[in-house]
């Protein structure tokens, strides 16, 4: 998030769904300019990919991004073949934890270990932007998200960045384990 706000254009589309992957955006991108965020306002998720399609066509001569969490992205992330039909190039970002990571999150507070039906069995998102005639890129390290960003620009393709997340990491400022830890105390402290 930090190197997208560093070194998008001001007048970047900034489109996401809804889940703890929101939380990078809203506490280190910095939108510059009025109508440059789409986010839905009641917890809907699969919002980003269509949303950012949509601008696309609109605004050709933007630089379109979805944020998406994997979970978020798998809501409507056929769409994608209406952007390669297209030619919306947009760049969907999925951040793969492998997770319903606010529903994990919920679980781990509310009920510290017990945890049900949130885990993912995800498609690999580089093949999947590929069979639909689109461009992907897998991101494993931090530092080569900069050259991945490039190359799915470079493309002139809808892109799908793959960004590989640690599922401990679900926020910004807490991680599944101290969630836990901190439930744990609380029940049995």
């Amino acid at each position: 998030m930090a190197w997208l706000r560093d070194n998008l254009p001001d007048d970047s589309m900034m489109c996401s769904g809804a889940g703890n992957f929101s939380g990078w955006i809203h506490r280190f991108y910095r939108f510059r300019k009025f109508a440059t965020q789409f986010a839905p306002t009641a917890g809907s998720m699969g919002y980003g990919v269509p949303a950012a399609i949509g601008i696309k066509r609109l605004y050709p001569d933007r630089t379109v991004v979805a944020i998406c969490g994997d979970g978020d992205f798998l809501m409507s992330g056929q769409d994608f073949a209406t952007a390669v039909q297209f030619n919306a190039a947009v760049i969907v970002i999925v951040a793969d934890n492998g997770l319903y990571g606010t529903i994990r999150m919920h679980q781990e507070r509310e009920y510290p270990g017990r945890v049900s039906a949130t885990t993912l069995r995800n498609p690999d998102f580089t093949a999947y932007a590929r069979a639909f005639g689109g461009f992907g890129i897998t991101v494993e390290k931090t530092a080569d998200f900069p050259a991945a960003f490039r190359a799915a620009e470079k493309s002139g393709q809808p892109a799908i960045i793959h960004l590989k997340t640690d599922p401990e990491a679900i926020t910004p400022t807490l991680t599944l384990a101290k969630i836990r830890e901190t439930a744990l105390a609380r029940h049995h402290g």
